[in-house]
């Protein structure tokens, strides 16, 4: 029964092994699975605890990171927008009056490296009521110091610049707990003491006034010309009266003239006195009926003159009603304005003494936290001038070893050279020449290989040679001509030719013929 169980035991000891083995594997593999975190696209991940270099903590937006267990931490900070009400209430301005600015701010943890580390400072842990009260805080007295660089003008007219000045105070100080801001709407803006509803009556009296003025400059206008008109119809219509009754008499004197001929051959006494009497009667007549004419178009130009000095005058008697009442209007609200700054006033030490001790508050806070950007920037950037000094130590080294092997070898090279050419000319000793000649032989096989690359692409049929048969101007007895002189040259430097080629082991040419060893010997 023992031995059954020794070897039962002994049989199972290779089998668990195995087993025990990957167990360990998937226990590990679970275990890193686990601790290895994912960021969501709305979260950043803050891991805190032993992280690398100097941070307090570090934070990753997307991605993830393992998680090492007992040395590290992890938590989530959220990036949804975070909205604020501000509800700014009796907010001094520059001219010492008090405002009212309620606005809506949005706000949200920034995604920049070195604003998400300051979130991860000041707000991990924080839930969204706290962080909404500490970004309402710094706005409320950002805005305040807006507010009291600003006029009342400058603030109800100017909203742009005012809203650009509420964006640059309030973004600058928000990013120092790692928030920035997303939007800023001003719902609206009014003051305790009716100023600005005061400014707005005063222009509306100001545009009202001015279009009274304007629309009875333009009812003048209108009667003039009105009258200007009238009087031109008249005249011209007097003028055709008088035209039509210059003719109408004309005709009837020609009439007359007419009969009073007719009646002349029989009664030329009777005719001719009665003619002088109605040619008399006639202009009488014309006379009088022009002194009429002319009389009524005198009245009726006098009265349009009157009527037009009469309209003139009402019109002037309404602009001088409109110009004393706007006068009127103005003075009340001057005075009503004295009242209330004057009311102001009253209060000014007292909102003087708030306004140092928060700008002392504010300076305190800022040139603590300046004090250390500052430290932290001085040792970054020492830290980088390091770096780059080293960098540039490092370029000058390998710059330096780099020549300095030059050097070297050029330095070897030289010394092997001149060392070759000392044995060479201990070999020569007995014949110095000779040095010359072995190192012209050295060459020679790359002067042979330059030759022929010279000539090989040249392409010569037929070589042909005129000779005259003397040599030298006149013909010596018992030589042969030129060519001849060289043929015999030629041939007989071929033999010592092909020596000195044999001994430097290059191939002459076929052209150049070979060398019997036979002959030779």
């Amino acid at each position: 029964m023992t031995q059954t169980v020794v070897v039962a035991q002994t049989l199972a000891a290779p089998i668990m092994l195995p087993i025990l083995v990957v167990f360990l594997f998937l226990g590990v593999l679970l275990f890193v699975v686990r601790q290895y975190r994912r960021c969501p696209s709305n979260r950043v991940l803050v891991v805190y605890g032993k992280v690398a270099g100097r941070q307090a903590a570090r934070c990753i937006h997307g991605g993830g990171v393992f998680v090492v267990p007992l040395f590290q931490d992890y938590q989530y900070l959220s990036l949804e927008p975070v909205t604020i009400d501000i509800e700014l209430t009796g907010a001094l301005s520059k001219k010492n009056i008090r405002v009212n600015v309620p606005s809506t701010f949005t706000v949200g943890v920034s995604t920049e490296p070195t604003i998400m580390n300051n979130a991860a400072e000041r707000l991990l842990g924080l839930r969204e009521p706290d962080v909404a009260a500490q970004a309402r805080d710094i706005i409320l007295g950002q805005m305040r110091l807006v507010i009291a660089t600003l006029s009342i003008e400058e603030i109800n007219q100017d909203r742009e610049k005012f809203l650009d000045l509420v964006n640059k105070f309030c973004a600058g100080e928000l990013l120092k707990i790692g928030l920035e801001v997303i939007n800023v709407n001003i719902r609206d803006i009014t003051d305790e003491s009716g100023y600005i509803d005061a400014i707005g009556k005063n222009a509306a009296a100001e545009a009202i006034q001015k279009a009274k003025v304007e629309v009875a400059e333009q009812v003048k206008q209108g009667a003039i010309g009105e009258s200007v008109a009238n009087r031109a119809k008249e005249v011209e219509v007097a003028n055709q009266t008088a035209a039509s009754t210059i003719g109408r008499k004309e005709a009837e004197r020609e009439r007359r003239i007419s009969v009073a001929k007719l009646e002349a051959e029989g009664l030329a006494a009777e005719a001719l006195s009665r003619r002088e009497q109605d040619v008399a009667i006639a202009e009488q007549v014309a006379l009088s009926e022009e002194g009429k004419k002319q009389a009524e178009s005198a009245q009726r130009v006098r009265i349009a003159t009157l009527e037009a000095e009469a309209v003139k005058g009402e019109n002037e008697s309404r602009a001088s009603i409109a110009a004393y009442n706007a006068t009127l209007d103005e003075r009340r609200a001057d005075a009503r304005r004295r009242g209330e700054v004057a009311k102001a006033q009253a209060a000014r030490d007292v909102l003087i003494a708030e306004r140092q001790e928060e700008l002392a508050r504010l300076e305190k806070e800022q040139i603590s936290l300046q004090q250390v950007e500052k430290e932290k920037i001085e040792i970054e950037a020492e830290a980088e001038a390091e770096r780059l000094r080293r960098i540039a130590k490092g370029k000058a080294d390998a710059v330096l070893a780099e020549y300095s092997a030059e050097a070297d070898g050029v330095r070897k090279v030289i010394e092997a050279k001149a060392e070759g050419y000392r044995r060479l000319l201990a070999v020569c000793a007995e014949r110095p020449d000779l040095a010359a000649t072995l190192l012209v032989v050295e060459q020679l096989p790359e002067l042979v290989a330059e030759q022929v690359k010279a000539v090989q692409n040249l392409k010569i049929d037929k070589v042909t040679v005129w000779d005259s048969g003397a040599n030298g101007g006149g013909r010596v007895e018992g030589s042969g001509g030129a060519t001849a002189d060289f043929m015999r040259g030629l041939v007989t430097s071929l033999p010592p030719l092909h020596e000195l080629a044999k001994q430097a082991g290059i191939d002459l040419p076929n052209i150049l013929g070979k060398v019997n060893s036979k002959d030779s010997s």
